[in-house]
């Protein structure tokens, strides 16, 4: 026997018992796991063929003698012939493609496990699980206790989510973040009026123009720095104080005479429960900074959120 053929023999014989060895003979080995054993024959096939195939072809370079027709290009005296693709390579190439497609697809990629998937199916069952045992209790209740139950909830959820950025009092922990015992703040309304807002707040797509979009009905004219002082002065000290008319002329068709919120503007006289959630679930951009969405609330967590919030007054 060729020494070359007697070297891929004993090679193919070291891999396949290493590949037995570290995997087939360790505790447990296959567990009879369609996707272990598709592992271990893929990579048993790897090996053969690709020792079938260095074997064959080392052999083709000792003995064949080239022969055959050249390609007309050639590179410094160098040519290449023009043989066809050899049916045996050919095959391989789109056995691997389509084995390639079904493994990425159907065999094991697309529906391998995952963590991901069995913590979004376990939180899943849990949130169904939670909405029934809360109708049940929330059944037994009046409308009062009602409501104080989504407050003692919601202020469960603000200590578990809330708190690092808002702090434990709900203030903003020295303006890093909103202070949620007030509405809003002088220097929050003016970034709003001077850049806009399109941050969902209403649940939908409802832009509020920048300043160059505000007018003043009074006037007739796009509002000023002046204007835009007294309005954010006002609205941040309750809606008392100079800058009245700059808000009935430039702002009340949206937000109300007194702030109250319309179809299309906010509530900017207290905080409301679908503010809260709407802001939880869409995050919001404003004068400090950008506050992520809460995705892993579920919807009664977001509306006992915004409940608690809604209560808050400093």
């Amino acid at each position: 026997m060729n020494k070359l053929y007697l070297w891929g023999i004993i090679v193919i014989v070291a891999m396949l018992s290493f590949t037995y060895v570290s995997v087939v003979g360790t505790k447990g080995g296959l567990n009879d796991d369609i996707y272990n054993i598709l592992a271990v024959t893929g990579a048993s096939s790897i090996v053969i063929i690709t020792v079938f195939v260095v074997t064959k072809y080392v052999r083709q370079m000792q003995v064949d003698s080239a022969d055959g027709e050249l390609a007309e290009e050639q590179w410094d005296g160098i040519g290449e012939y023009l043989n066809p693709v050899p049916m045996g390579w050919a095959i391989i190439f789109l056995l691997t493609m389509i084995w390639g497609m079904w493994y990425f697809t159907i065999g094991y990629p697309v529906n391998a496990y995952s963590q991901i998937g069995e913590y979004n199916e376990d939180a899943a069952a849990h949130n169904e699980k939670f909405q029934k045992n809360f109708d049940t209790k929330m059944a037994t209740f009046t409308q009062e206790e009602k409501e104080q139950y989504m407050i003692d909830m919601g202020e469960s959820v603000f200590l578990a989510e809330c708190k690092v950025c808002h702090g434990l009092a709900a203030d903003g922990i020295d303006g890093t973040s909103a202070n949620l015992n007030v509405r809003l703040e002088e220097n929050v309304v003016k970034h709003a009026v001077e850049n806009g807002s399109n941050s969902q707040l209403l649940g939908f797509e409802m832009p509020m123009p920048d300043r160059y979009g505000l007018f003043n009905a009074n006037t007739g004219a796009p509002i000023s720095d002046a204007e835009i002082d007294a309005v954010s002065a006002y609205v941040a000290n309750g809606f008392t104080g100079e800058g009245a008319d700059v808000y009935e002329g430039t702002c009340s068709a949206c937000h109300g005479p007194e702030g109250e919120g319309t179809g299309f503007g906010v509530n900017l006289a207290s905080f409301t429960t679908d503010f809260v959630v709407n802001v939880l679930n869409s995050g919001k951009k404003g004068t400090i900074g950008a506050m992520p969405a809460f995705d892993r609330l579920n919807a009664k967590q977001k509306e006992a959120a915004g409940a608690y919030i809604s209560s808050l007054k400093e």
